[in-house]
């Protein structure tokens, strides 16, 4: 079967905006349909795209009463592992809503400004920190809070501008009552 969206995890999960993909280690996560990651499988890969011949958890017919994937879901209300799950539902949503093309071009948005803010306030310890933020903020509070901590960064060296970032996205996270953080 030929994949299209490798960087769209069967279940829904958004693979540009996870820490994994987001780095340049020798561990580097290609995408959750990769070759490597699909040789290692998940549940979902295993189910949908090897026994199913789909990409999506989404368009198998057993969507709606699969307790595998319910349970994922279920689970991703709560908590996360090493990726933020709080806006999975959301991108399900929006992905039914307004198709895989549609949120892939969101995805490579937020993307973009994640990679923005990896470049110019990552001090290198913040990149778990702004890959939730991209998850969570809208793409406007992300123009906004990194066009606010630009204007304010200049002739700051590096630990300075991670500093001003993490105040900008923590005071928007408190207005807007967000979690930065993985829910353990």
């Amino acid at each position: 079967m030929k994949i299209e969206y490798k960087k769209i995890g069967v279940c829904g999960l958004s693979c540009v905006l996870c820490p994994s993909y987001q780095t340049s280690a020798i561990s580097r996560c290609e995408g959750c349909k990769s070759k490597a990651r699909m040789a290692v499988g998940c549940p979902f890969i295993t189910c949908a795209v090897k026994k199913k011949g789909i990409e999506f958890c989404w368009d198998c017919p057993e969507n709606d009463t699969c307790d595998k994937w319910k349970k994922h879901r279920d689970i991703g209300r709560e908590r996360d592992s090493f990726k933020c799950y709080q806006k999975l539902e959301d991108d399900i949503r929006c992905i039914r809503e307004n198709g895989v093309d549609r949120f892939a071009e969101v995805q490579r948005a937020r993307e973009r400004l994640l990679k923005l803010m990896l470049e110019e306030f990552n001090e290198g310890r913040s990149r778990s920190y702004y890959c939730i933020a991209a998850t969570i903020l809208t793409l406007e509070e992300l123009e906004e809070v990194i066009n606010e901590a630009r204007k304010k960064a200049t002739g700051l060296d590096i630990k300075a501008r991670s500093r001003l970032m993490h105040t900008a996205l923590d005071n928007l996270a408190n207005r807007k009552n967000y979690y930065l953080k993985l829910r353990k």
